[in-house]
This record gives structure tokens, C-alpha cells and sequence, in this order.
């Protein structure tokens, strides 16, 4: 396994196509991209962030 390089991830719900790609790196950091401009730039947040994020997304599902 190439550890410099991200392993990006999407929903398995994401079907339409208009989402974002998900990786952890090797500073531990969580990456964001947008699937549909993976060139467009990167979002980097750290795992406190990052799992405040996640947290509050679950509260708001219906």
C-alpha cells in the first residue's frame, strides 16, 4: 500500500453523482474533494473537526 498517496472514498448512497470523495491521510488529517472536479482542490480538516462535522450531518438526517 502507497501511503503518500490518498485513498478516496465516496457514499454508497451517492448516486446522482453530486457529492464529495473522503480520505484520511498519513499526517492525520481528513481530505475532502468534490467527485466531479477531483483537480478543483482539497479541503483539509483535522480529526476533532472532522468529527464534529460527521456528528452534527447525523443529528440533521431526517
Amino acid at each position: 500500500m502507497d501511503l503518500t498517496k490518498p485513498r478516496w472514498r465516496k457514499s454508497t448512497k451517492s448516486d446522482t453523482g453530486a457529492c464529495v470523495e473522503v480520505a484520511d491521510n498519513i499526517i492525520g488529517h481528513v481530505l475532502v474533494r468534490d467527485t466531479k472536479d477531483r483537480d478543483g482542490g482539497t479541503l483539509a480538516f483535522g480529526p476533532a473537526a472532522w468529527q464534529s462535522f460527521v456528528s452534527t450531518a447525523a443529528d440533521l438526517r431526517p
